[in-house]
């Protein structure tokens, strides 16, 4: 965009003008845009030259009135080009504003993350969880403390978030944060949502994001095998609140039901399917797409076991689930327990109903998307890649069917 600046005066006569002076005002043109302003005096049509934009004469007050135009125009430039140096957006609207005196209002990084957080606040419930607010609110935490550690201050100009910015905040997640790869990404994600807001807002001229570049790293999911679900199932706990956790962990690897989805089941989630058996019909807190599966006859028992739980009839929930922090904490003790060596967390019962309990038990990929509540096939997809044990239960066939003799017969040649 060309930062070149026009500066004219003219006359402005009004509609009904028949004689005598009339007002001059300034115009100024920048990238063929205008901005208009009074410049407090008058000439008679009669003594102006509208092509030098002065009044014509010698005497005296057409001097001083010239002079003062020439003045005008000369801090009309000087306006424009302490906003050159300022590396500010120029435009004739800004140029104008900047010769009255007039400061922009400016936006900054931290204010803008505060009130995006503060509509999502809002908003809990309807599009918004708990969950959801919690990430953004780490992420603003994040961007004060990566202000003071890198600049010294507590705020930061908006127009000032370049990409060295979001190079160096990736730079301070991963070294100073000690946060892996993925978390890096998705503090970045949270932070790009909000700039992206901020320039169909206009309150920024660039994407600082444009060249940045940022790849998720597909994690081995940790899922329980049968015969650890077994274990489980059959351990006596030594306390009812392990034997609590231990049976809502059990229904979540049966049903796939997340944390937050499984806090908040009723008995309005449980309906009768289009086979006349009952089903779970609930919506994922995390996407909003609705979820229906057949409830297996074990995940049946664990929910008719707590129907009379002092919290369940409190709360009118079908499980006593406590935190996810104290699910995770008591997990790890079942874990030693029933002495399985694995970073087990609660959501760890998803991994396996989506491998363990489905696709090793021939349960089709469509299905278990369905089931999950995924939007995309793609994210399903994942589970099947560390399927091993499937894998050779799909070889098996092609064992039998292509027998070694084969490959000996082959090698040995005819006489």
């Amino acid at each position: 965009m060309s930062k070149r600046i026009r500066i004219i005066f003219y006359l402005k006569k009004q509609r009904n003008y028949t004689t005598g002076p009339v007002p001059i005002y300034l115009r100024i043109t920048v990238a063929g845009k205008r901005a208009e302003l009074s410049t407090a005096r008058q000439c008679d049509p009669l003594r102006w030259n509208s092509c030098a934009g002065r009044a014509t004469g010698t005497r005296e007050t057409v001097l001083s009135l010239n002079a003062y135009l020439d003045t005008l125009q000369q801090n009309i430039f000087e306006a424009h080009r302490q906003l050159l140096e300022q590396g500010k957006a120029v435009s004739a609207e800004k140029v104008k504003r900047a010769y009255l005196g007039k400061q922009e209002k400016t936006s900054t990084i931290v204010e803008v993350l505060e009130t995006h957080n503060q509509r999502v606040e809002t908003l809990l419930g309807s599009g918004y969880s708990p969950a959801t607010l919690k990430g953004y609110k780490t992420s603003l935490h994040h961007i004060k403390d990566f202000l003071l550690s890198k600049y010294g201050i507590k705020d930061l100009d908006l127009k000032q978030v370049d990409y060295g910015f979001v190079s160096d905040y990736d730079f301070y997640l991963r070294s100073t944060c000690r946060c892996s790869n993925n978390s890096t990404l998705k503090y970045i994600k949270l932070l790009k949502k909000v700039i992206r807001e901020c320039l169909h807002q206009g309150l920024l001229d660039r994407n600082p994001f444009l060249h940045y570049k940022g790849k998720v790293k597909q994690l081995e999911r940790v899922y329980l095998t049968e015969e650890e679900l077994k274990k489980i199932a059959a351990k006596e706990m030594v306390t009812e609140r392990l034997s609590q956790v231990r049976d809502i962990f059990l229904f979540c690897c049966l049903t796939g039901l997340a944390y937050t989805d499984v806090q908040q089941l009723a008995k309005e989630n449980i309906i009768k399917g289009v086979d006349g058996e009952t089903w779970l019909s609930v919506q994922r807190q995390k996407t909003g797409t609705p979820t229906r599966l057949p409830l297996l006859p074990a995940a049946r028992i664990i929910l008719d076991r707590y129907q009379q739980h002092p919290q369940c009839l409190y709360k009118n929930r079908l499980l006593p689930v406590l935190s996810n922090q104290k699910m995770n904490a008591y997990l790890k003790e079942i874990m030693d327990v029933c002495g399985i060596n694995k970073a087990v967390t609660f959501h760890t019962a998803r991994h396996t109903f989506a491998t363990t309990v489905t696709l090793l038990n021939g349960v089709p990929m469509e299905s278990v998307c369905k089931m999950l509540g995924h939007t995309s096939i793609k994210t399903t997809q994942h589970y099947a890649k560390v399927l091993d044990l499937k894998l050779s239960q799909d070889m098996l066939v092609l064992r039998n069917k292509y027998v070694p003799e084969m490959a000996v017969n082959a090698a040995i040649p005819s006489p």
